[in-house]
């Protein structure tokens, strides 16, 4: 069945075409690299995994709720609304907002995968280029898993949010070589890593959990990337064009913040729009995502270099300027952890599988 049979409202045109600018950069020099970025190619290529095999698609999923997520974190929860409504109609309200989160999901690992492919294509050093060609294959595999989720365990998709496909827009027609860096690696990801993480550590269903867990496995070598080639280049600025990227991921912080937040789901239930954006800023799940969403974009914004006296007045004003001194190695670093630790029970249950089949086998051998 194709994908636009999937979507709640089918997009007018199932294709979107941006125009593309700047120059592909080809370099002559293939004995000279950054030591850390070129550990850091290897790793990319150690690291690959296979969707169909890693993760056990056997596991059942109830669409109706995919998540395990409590009542009070949904955006209804308390409203004029949520009397009247039946136990039918709150699984249909947690199968609508996971299919929107994923949906998200999905659309922003494409675009991930799209800006991954331009960073070959236009950044000038090769270790760069080397690096950002495993990161395309990591962005594909998570397009291919979410998909997969939406298609056969939710049964639904949302389209893109306005306000992302914005975001990713600009990021694109960017013809400077780094912008796909900075608005993809820094803020859309990060965006991204924070929504996983949050799922991740909550939910106490293990497909999505193995699902965001994996991702987020690899995303921690993306940011890690992000940072090392985009703290090198931003030494290398004028005052003012770092002031041009400050601007950028000013408007896209505060983008994110204020309009990506599933309306559509409410919409979709017959909630007008001006209803709809005062419960979820009234939500304190939202207010508690809002804090989180920006854990790993703030420290990752500081240490690149970007840092100036108006970026800093808007993290105050957004309430988030303290995650500057955030541990965001450590943060990486537990990621990685989570998705071995979830490994290492998945071989000892079937390592535990396998040996209860062989003693059955001998058991009923010697019979």
């Amino acid at each position: 069945m194709p994908t636009r049979d999937f979507y709640t409202n089918t997009p007018d045109d199932m294709a979107w075409s941006v125009p593309a600018s700047g120059s592909a950069r080809f370099t002559w020099e293939y004995d000279d690299g950054r030591d850390r970025l070129l550990a850091l190619y290897q790793k990319g290529k150690d690291k690959q995994w296979d969707g169909a095999k890693r993760i056990d698609w056997d596991l059942e999923v109830d669409p109706y709720d995919p998540l395990g997520t409590p009542d009070e974190a949904l955006s209804l929860y308390g409203t004029r609304h949520w009397p009247k409504m039946t136990e039918k109609d709150k699984g249909e309200l947690r199968r609508n907002y996971t299919a929107w989160q994923f949906s998200q999901f999905l659309h922003g690992e494409q675009g991930a995968m799209v800006c991954a492919a331009r960073i070959v294509e236009s950044a000038p050093d090769l270790d760069a280029k080397f690096y950002s060609a495993t990161q395309t294959m990591d962005e594909a595999r998570h397009a291919e898993v979410y998909g997969r989720f939406l298609h056969e365990k939710i049964g639904m998709l949302y389209p893109i949010n306005d306000n992302l496909q914005a975001l990713l827009g600009d990021t694109l027609r960017d013809s400077r070589w780094d912008m796909p860096y900075l608005g993809m690696q820094v803020l859309i990801e990060g965006l991204a890593l924070a929504a996983f993480g949050m799922i991740r550590d909550t939910t106490d269903k293990p497909l999505p959990k193995q699902i965001l867990a994996y991702v987020m496995q690899d995303e921690a070598r993306h940011v890690a990337f992000g940072r090392m080639a985009l703290r090198d280049y931003y030494k290398q600025l004028t005052d003012a064009e770092l002031r041009e990227r400050e601007e950028f991921v000013i408007e896209g912080c505060y983008l994110m913040r204020d309009r990506i937040r599933g309306i559509e789901v409410l919409e979709d239930f017959g909630v007008s729009r001006k209803e709809a954006e005062e419960y979820t800023e009234q939500s304190e799940f939202l207010h508690l995502f809002r804090k989180l969403l920006f854990s790993r974009i703030v420290p990752c914004v500081k240490d690149i270099g970007l840092w100036g006296e108006r970026l800093q007045r808007a993290y105050v004003d957004m309430g988030v300027f303290e995650l500057g001194d955030s541990n965001l190695d450590l943060l990486m670093s537990q990621d990685e952890q989570v998705a071995e630790e979830l490994d290492k029970e998945r071989f000892a249950a079937e390592e535990a599988a396998r040996v209860a089949e062989v003693r059955q086998a001998i058991a009923e051998g010697g019979d």
